[in-house]
C-alpha cells in the first residue's frame, strides 16, 4: 500500500474546551427514499435495515481566527472542541466527532435551507484510472507534507523526494493495479454514492449539487472547488468519505481545502460546515452490523467464525505524538459495531489489526499480516475479514485483502475464509449520511480569512547545517544504483 509513509512527528495537540450540543432524532427513509437510492447504484441491499438515526451529542470544533505564535494548531489550524469517546484521552483530545465549523458569521437556522443553494463535497483519496496514471498518483500522494512530514528547513526535499519514491514503487504498484482491472474503481463508486446522496437528499426535501473532491487524482479538490465557485453555491457541507478522522486523510483533505478558501475573497465568505468523523453514528454501525450479520451466514458453522476487523494503518508517531485520534476512534468503532451485532444474539469472537504500512518507521500495531499467522497456528479454522476503514472498493480491499491476504490465511492453515464487501452505496448508510448533512447545515459559517502559519523563527546556524546535510542526503539518495536503476527504467 502506499498511502502513507512518514518519518516525522506532527504538532501536539491539547487544550480543548467541552462543549456539546445534542442533534434532534432523525426519522428512517422511506421506501419510496430507498428506491431513489437503489436506483443510482449496482449493488444489492437485501435484508437491510433502515436506520433510525438517535439523539446523540456532538462536539463543535472550530478554526481559530489568530495564528498568533504557540496555538495548538494542526496544519495551520487552531483546535477548539472536545471528542466523545469511550475511554478519557490523557492530555491528547484533537477531533471532533461531529462538525468542524468556521467562526465569522452568524449561524442561520435550518429553516432557510430550501431558499439557499447548498453544496455537498465528498472528500475521498483518489485512485489512478489506468497503469499510467500510477506513477504521477504516487508523486501526488507522497508530495503531501501531511504523508511524508519533512522539517521546514528540509522541504525544498518534499517534491525530489516525492519523485523518487514514486518511481521506485511505481512497478510494485501497477502490479496490484493489473490485478485488479488496470485501475481504481474509486472514482466510479464515489460518483455513485454521490448521485445516491443527491437523491436522498431530495427525497427528504434538501435539493443540492453533490461534489467529488479527490486527494491525489481527478477530480483533484482544485477541480472540485471551482466548480462549486463557478456554480454559485452559497452554503458547503464537506464530508470526508473516511468514517474516523486521520491527519492523514480527512486532516490533509481539510488543510487544502481551507487554503483554497482562504485566499478567494468569494469562498472566504461562504458558509461552511465540516464533518469530521462519523464512525459514531447508529446509522453507520446498524449498516455494518448488517453486512456483517449477513456474511456470517454464508459459513457453515456462523458461530465458530472469528470477526477480523482490518483497518488501514498509520504510523505511531501520529498517534503517539501528534495527538492523531485515529486509533482511538478506531476501537470505539469496534466496540460500538460488536455492540450491536451482541445486541442481535451474535457473540463471535473479534480481533482488530492495522494493515498497508510501508517504509521503515513503526506503524500502528497490530499488523494484519502477523496477526494472520498467528490465528492460522492457533488453530482459527474460520475467518469473517472486514475493512473497517474503507466505504468503497480500491486496491486495499480487492488486491491487498482479497488476494494476498487471504492467501496468506490459507497457508497459515485457516480453512474458511470470508469478507465483508465495503459499504459502498448502501441504502440505510446513504440514508445516514443525508441526515448526517442536513445536521451539520445549521452550523455552517464562513471560514476565517486569518494566516495559519505556524513556521517558528529560524536558527542562522541550524538552517545552515540542516542545509548542508540535506544537500548531502539528496546526493546520495540521487547516487544510490537502486534510484539510478528505476529512473533509467521509468526514462
Amino acid at each position: 500500500m502506499d498511502a502513507i509513509a512518514s518519518s516525522q512527528i506532527l504538532p501536539q495537540l491539547k487544550g480543548f474546551d467541552r462543549s456539546n450540543f445534542s442533534l434532534s432524532n432523525r426519522q428512517s427513509m422511506s421506501s419510496s427514499r430507498s428506491t431513489l437510492v437503489m436506483k443510482s447504484c449496482n449493488q444489492s441491499n437485501d435484508g437491510e435495515h433502515a436506520s433510525e438515526v438517535s439523539t446523540r451529542k456532538v462536539s463543535a470544533l472550530s478554526f481559530s481566527s489568530s495564528a498568533e505564535k504557540g496555538n495548538n494548531m494542526l496544519g495551520g489550524l487552531e483546535l477548539n472542541g472536545s471528542i466523545l469517546a469511550a475511554k478519557p484521552l490523557v492530555g491528547k483530545v484533537f477531533s471532533s466527532a461531529g462538525s468542524c465549523t468556521y467562526p465569522g458569521s452568524s449561524i442561520e437556522s435550518h429553516s432557510h435551507a430550501a431558499e439557499e443553494k447548498i453544496g455537498v463535497l465528498l472528500l475521498n483519496l483518489g485512485g489512478p484510472d489506468t497503469l499510467q496514471d500510477v506513477q504521477p498518483f504516487l508523486f501526488n500522494l507522497f508530495a503531501d507534507p501531511d504523508i511524508i512530514r519533512l522539517p521546514r528547513l528540509f522541504r525544498f526535499l518534499q517534491r525530489p523526494l516525492a519523485q523518487l519514491i514514486s518511481v521506485v514503487r511505481a512497478p510494485k504498484s501497477q502490479e496490484g493495479y493489473a490485478a485488479i482491472g488496470g485501475g481504481s474503481p474509486l472514482r466510479k463508486i464515489t460518483d455513485e454514492q454521490a448521485n445516491a446522496l443527491k437523491l436522498e437528499l431530495q427525497a427528504k426535501e434538501v435539493p443540492v449539487n453533490v461534489y467529488v473532491a479527490m486527494r491525489y487524482w481527478h477530480p483533484f479538490t482544485e477541480e472540485a472547488v471551482h466548480q462549486i465557485k463557478r456554480d454559485g453555491i452559497s452554503k458547503l457541507v464537506v464530508l470526508p468519505l473516511y468514517p474516523q478522522y486521520s491527519i492523514s486523510t480527512t486532516g490533509s483533505s481539510v488543510r487544502v481545502l481551507e487554503q483554497m478558501f482562504r485566499e478567494d475573497a468569494t469562498l472566504s465568505k461562504m458558509p461552511v460546515s465540516i464533518i469530521q468523523s462519523w464512525y459514531q453514528r447508529e446509522g453507520y454501525v446498524k449498516s455494518m452490523a448488517d453486512l456483517i450479520g449477513k456474511e456470517l451466514k454464508s459459513f457453515s458453522n456462523p458461530e465458530e467464525v472469528m470477526i477480523f476487523f482490518s483497518a488501514h494503518g498509520v504510523p505511531v508517531t501520529y498517534v503517539e505524538d501528534a495527538g492523531d485520534p485515529y486509533r482511538d476512534q478506531m476501537e470505539e468503532c469496534i466496540r460500538l459495531i460488536m455492540q450491536e451485532l451482541k445486541s442481535r444474539g451474535i457473540n463471535n469472537s473479534h480481533t482488530l489489526a492495522y494493515q498497508s504500512r510501508v517504509g521503515p518507521v513503526q506503524w500502528l500495531k497490530p499488523y494484519t499480516d502477523e496477526v494472520l499467522v498467528e490465528l492460522g497456528q492457533n488453530g482459527v479454522k474460520s475467518l469473517l475479514a472486514v475493512p473497517v476503514s474503507f466505504v468503497s472498493e480500491h486496491i486495499e480491499t480487492l488486491e491487498e485483502i482479497d488476494m494476498e491476504y487471504r492467501e496468506l490465511a490459507l497457508e497459515s492453515g485457516i480453512q474458511n475464509w470470508g469478507r465483508v464487501p465495503a459499504l459502498g452505496c448502501t441504502s440505510s448508510f446513504i440514508t445516514d449520511l443525508a441526515d448526517a448533512v442536513i445536521e451539520a447545515l445549521p452550523s455552517a459559517t464562513a471560514m476565517s480569512t486569518a494566516s495559519t502559519s505556524d513556521d517558528g523563527e529560524l536558527d542562522p546556524l541550524g538552517y545552515i547545517t540542516k542545509m548542508f546535510f540535506g544537500s548531502v542526503l539528496a546526493f546520495f539518495l540521487l547516487l544510490s544504483p537502486k534510484i539510478k536503476s528505476a529512473f533509467r527504467n521509468h526514462t
